[in-house]
């Protein structure tokens, strides 16, 4: 399979879900650069196999993160598939599409994977540093540009943005991708700040 990480040495957990989710994200892009999307959920189980967060139900919800709400898989299928304690993380990575405007949608899953523990919050660190360096990346291409490819405006992105470090503060105020996740951010608005 393409984007197969190198630490799936061997069967297991998270290798089941890697293929899980790979079957259930197929043909599915990244709006960003078109992309196999599951690019997107590899980037987040490598961020935290290298930083020493790599327990099978952890790494496995990972790959499994998006499934729920971006293709046909239930939670009840995670479950019965990877177990209750993958179907937990997973669900609280779940958003609820219902919700509206898309900056209150953000604030409410923030407050949801908080009130989740401190492991959901590991996934949803990787999570939002993958998609910040993605959009630095997409940034440095089209420039302001890239706000069209999204629902919301980048100022919108930047404000979500600096509520989930405050938030990830709260919870692992020493985890490693905390300080990557602000550095981006920072040269992020530097970035933007230049070209204005």
């Amino acid at each position: 399979m393409s984007n197969e990480p190198e630490f799936l040495t061997g069967p297991g957990l998270a290798r089941e879900a890697y293929e899980f989710a790979h079957e259930a994200h197929e043909g599915q892009e990244r709006k960003g650069d078109g992309s196999p999307y599951i690019a997107h959920p590899v980037q987040l189980a490598r961020l935290l196999h290298r930083v020493g967060h790599d327990d099978e139900e952890l790494l496995a919800a990972a790959f499994l993160h998006d499934t729920v709400e971006d293709t046909d898989t239930t939670l009840e299928e995670i479950e019965d598939a990877f177990g209750s304690g993958v179907r937990e993380l997973v669900d609280a990575m779940s958003e609820d599409k219902d919700v509206a405007p898309w900056s209150v949608k953000k604030a409410q899953h923030r407050d949801e994977v908080e009130a989740a523990g401190k492991r959901p919050v590991l996934i949803y660190a990787a999570d939002k540093l993958a998609n910040l360096r993605d959009m630095r990346t997409l940034y440095a291409n089209v420039g302001e540009g890239a706000a069209g490819r999204f629902k919301a405006p980048l100022d919108d992105r930047l404000r979500v943005w600096h509520g989930d470090v405050e938030m990830i503060e709260r919870m692992h105020p020493d985890l490693s991708l905390l300080a990557e996740l602000r550095s981006e951010l920072d040269a992020f608005e530097a970035e933007r700040e230049g070209t204005a």
